[in-house]
């Protein structure tokens, strides 16, 4: 009993970007907002525990790391580049600080960028281009 990529009257299809991305971000299931989208850190559940949805149509690629190393080197390098003007600590305490920010920081936002992705994904009914042929 699985449901395809579709949008029920209540649903994603009314749902506005910020209640969208939320539900991302917490990791629920883009139809009804109740059920996983994780099986595992990262890994897909294979369907909805509550509606059933189908997730084979999600496919968030590299785009939740390019987003998570874009957004973790513009906070890193600003702090970094901030600490260093105001306080001007020796190198030791900015590789220490920064290299852990730079460990901490991807696993801490990479699930909920991939959740986001996909839920955004599913509610703008995004799916793999296609040739049309001329026939």
């Amino acid at each position: 009993m699985s449901k395809s990529h579709s949008a029920n009257a209540n649903g994603p299809a009314n749902a506005t970007v910020g209640a969208t991305v939320l539900t991302g971000v917490l990791g629920r299931c883009p139809a009804c907002r109740k059920g996983r989208m994780f099986d595992g850190y990262l890994a897909l559940a294979p369907a909805c525990n509550v509606c059933g949805l189908n997730f084979d149509f999600a496919d968030s690629g590299d785009g939740p790391a390019i987003f998570v190393m874009l957004f973790t080197g513009f906070i890193i390098v600003g702090a970094a580049l901030y600490v260093e003007a105001v306080y001007q600590p020796p190198y030791w305490v900015h590789a220490l600080a920064w290299g852990a920010a730079a460990l901490v920081l991807p696993l801490l936002l990479l699930r909920s960028f991939k959740g986001v992705l996909i839920a955004l994904q599913f509610r703008n009914k995004a799916e793999e281009g296609k040739l049309v042929s001329d026939r």
